[in-house]
């Protein structure tokens, strides 16, 4: 990904690398209306829509964000409350926050939206981008890279389109038929569509693709534009029905097991949906367990190689600066400070030069040892890697604040014992008796999911891990960044460092330890030298230090089970052909458990994945457009190791 490159003139964006303006010289918001708003009758149908209706808007082209925001603008001025937008957008040269900033400035009726968004400008990388503004009211997914590339890869049903991007003349490799067909792909019945251009090979393309198109008067110097709507839907490829989506959920009483963080998080999507959310926990209090570290960090570990839980982590990072930057009071509850990845060999170099290689400045940035000096504030000897938006957390501030989402209630010191499909309702019974109905589940409660779901194949395993407390010397205050390598140590927070943490796969003891604190001592001796003098040398002792311990929960594949749930004997029974042939085109539906969804197995990331899995779980309940890319979301199955183990002859 590469910022789009920019020439200014008389205050108006111009791309060098297209030779085009981004918005129109004689009016770019009136165009903006004329073409796209009324061209699609938005105004119209937006106002039509009821509480609890959406409408999708799908755009080609960000660019500035012009045609979102006077979306929005429209959409906050006529649509009833209780409707919501879901607006879609790709662009494969993303602006910078000081370009988009100037840019925006062009516009003062639109600075109330553009503010918002500017707010939540940050981890703009590869990948899809979900943004969350007005309480959910409105939702913006911003499809990052190759519009060829992303668009296949979208699940949604967009209602409307606004086919834009530089001019077809000066950027024709956009403006083809693969684009075409993308968009009636991911079409609802009837969508409409409008671009500023009559070019006739575009109007002959998107017909080919099942558009009726017309041509209508265009704005100022543009004589005509084109509009129309889908008359026939394309003929869909196959796909394996335990691919497919599960019914959509008609009722709105939630219940979320677990209020750590991916039931928080759970739990605040489904609110925002206008679901009434109860969040059972069997501690006294939320995040008592993994999430209730003192201190956690926000960073990644990335391949060059772009797998499936490097798209995941890319999508989740910025979601989770996002949402934290909303909800948390920065410096206090979080900060993004910046987190140096330290090599401490050539290998670890090695890789961490084709990371540099293979992903934007604006997320990781190579510096050498001097670098990583001044920016941590202390002295180190490696060079590094700087991710300067990540940072530390601390994660029961961001589980309460979730939890404190209108519309969720929290039941506490009570523990779920057995969960029940009775007619179209599940039922929940707990420990005391009590039975509690829901139209939809969340099952989030890390370790003990499986005890709840019987029938489903949840490889869940558990991995203690300590972590350890010292208090900052005026020294080791100076610490100014996270630092990791095989450990990770954050700047004080309370007057406190937290370093660590173990990995332990056999003892799940929550008991911290004095062998632990020795250990994670060790680990902060190697990691930096300079800091461990600056705590005192061999001081403090391993009995003086504070701390917890806590099991994670992780997966053999180390992706997280989320998403829809099915039950085990139910997919051998469907699909036991698949035990024969791996490859045979079954059509059998997928035997789905209505309304009951999976969060867990985040492991050591669930800051940073378990927001964005609780918005998947509620834009799957509710026929969303998803916040991650199709071949991301099959590979969070919580079917897959059913599936696998029947794929490979092993009884599921």
């Amino acid at each position: 990904m590469q910022h789009a490159d920019l020439d200014w003139e008389d205050g108006q964006p111009r791309s060098r690398a297209f030779g085009d303006v981004y918005f129109s010289r004689d009016s770019g918001l009136d165009e903006t209306r004329h073409v796209f708003l009324a061209g699609n009758h938005l105004p119209e149908r937006f106002a039509a829509l009821a509480a609890g209706e959406r409408l999708t808007v799908a755009e080609t082209g960000f660019g500035t964000g012009l045609n979102f925001l006077a979306a929005w603008q429209l959409f906050d001025a006529v649509a009833p409350a209780g409707a919501r937008l879901d607006f879609v957008s790709t662009e494969k040269y993303p602006l910078s926050l000081a370009d988009l900033t100037r840019a925006l400035g062009a516009w003062p009726a639109l600075s109330p939206y553009a503010n918002a968004l500017l707010a939540l400008y940050r981890g703009v990388v590869p990948g899809f981008q979900r943004f969350v503004f007005a309480g959910g009211r409105v939702v913006l997914t911003l499809l990052v890279g190759d519009v060829l590339e992303t668009l296949p890869q979208l699940d949604a049903r967009v209602d409307a389109w606004f086919l834009d991007g530089f001019s077809p003349a000066k950027n024709p490799d956009m403006w083809v038929q693969a684009l075409f067909d993308a968009m009636a792909a991911c079409s609802a019945a009837e969508a409409s569509f409008a671009t500023f251009t009559a070019a006739g090979f575009v109007r002959r393309g998107l017909t080919a693709a099942g558009f009726a198109v017309k041509k209508v008067p265009g704005f100022g110097s543009k004589r005509e534009m084109s509009v129309g709507t889908l008359s026939h839907a394309p003929e869909r490829l196959w796909r394996a029905p335990w691919l497919a989506r599960p019914a959509v959920v008609t009722g709105r009483r939630a219940l979320v097991i677990g209020a750590g963080i991916a039931g928080a998080s759970a739990a605040a999507s489904l609110a925002r949906r206008g679901f009434a959310v109860t969040v059972i926990e069997r501690h006294p209090h939320a995040a008592q367990e993994a999430s209730g570290n003192p201190q956690g960090v926000l960073y990644l570990k990335l391949s060059a190689h772009g797998t499936a839980q490097t798209s995941l982590l890319l999508a989740a990072y910025g979601y989770a600066l996002r949402t934290l930057s909303c909800t948390l009071n920065k410096g206090e509850d979080w900060d993004d400070c910046g987190v140096l990845q330290l090599a401490f060999d050539e290998a670890t170099a090695h890789k961490q030069d084709a990371l540099a290689a293979a992903f934007p400045e604006a997320l990781l940035k190579r510096v050498d040892a001097a670098g990583a000096s001044e920016l941590a504030g202390i002295a180190l000897a490696e060079k590094a890697l700087h991710f300067p938006e990540g940072g530390w957390i601390k994660p029961p501030a961001l589980v309460n604040a979730l939890l404190a989402t209108p519309g969720v209630s929290c039941h506490y010191g009570v523990a779920a014992q057995a969960l029940a499909r009775m007619d179209d309702i599940w039922r929940l019974t707990l420990a005391n008796g009590e039975t509690l109905d829901a139209d939809l589940v969340v099952v989030a409660c890390a370790n003990q999911s499986g005890a709840l779901l019987p029938d489903a194949l949840l490889p869940l395993k558990p991995i203690r891990g300590q972590v350890s407390v010292a208090p900052a010397t005026p020294q080791s205050a100076r610490l100014k960044t996270v630092l990791c390598g095989e450990a990770y140590v954050a700047p004080a927070a309370d007057g406190a460092h937290t370093f660590g943490a173990t990995f332990d796969f056999k003892s799940t003891d929550t008991t911290a330890t004095l062998a632990d604190h020795r250990a994670n001592l060790a680990a902060l001796t190697e990691l930096c030298p300079a800091l461990f003098a600056a705590q005192g040398g061999d001081a403090p002792a391993p009995g003086a230090l504070g701390g917890r311990a806590a099991l994670r929960s992780s997966t053999p594949d180390y992706l997280p089970l989320v998403g829809p749930l099915a039950s085990s004997a139910g997919i051998s029974e469907a699909y036991a052909e698949l035990a024969r042939d791996a490859t045979l085109p079954l059509t059998t539906p997928m035997p789905w458990l209505p309304g009951l969804y999976i969060s867990a197995g985040h492991g050591s990331r669930g800051m940073v994945s378990a927001p964005l899995a609780g918005e998947l779980i509620a834009s799957l309940a509710c026929g969303e457009t998803l916040p991650l890319p199709g071949p991301i979301v099959d590979a969070l199955s919580p079917s897959r190791f059913a599936l696998r183990a029947l794929m490979r002859r092993k009884k599921a």
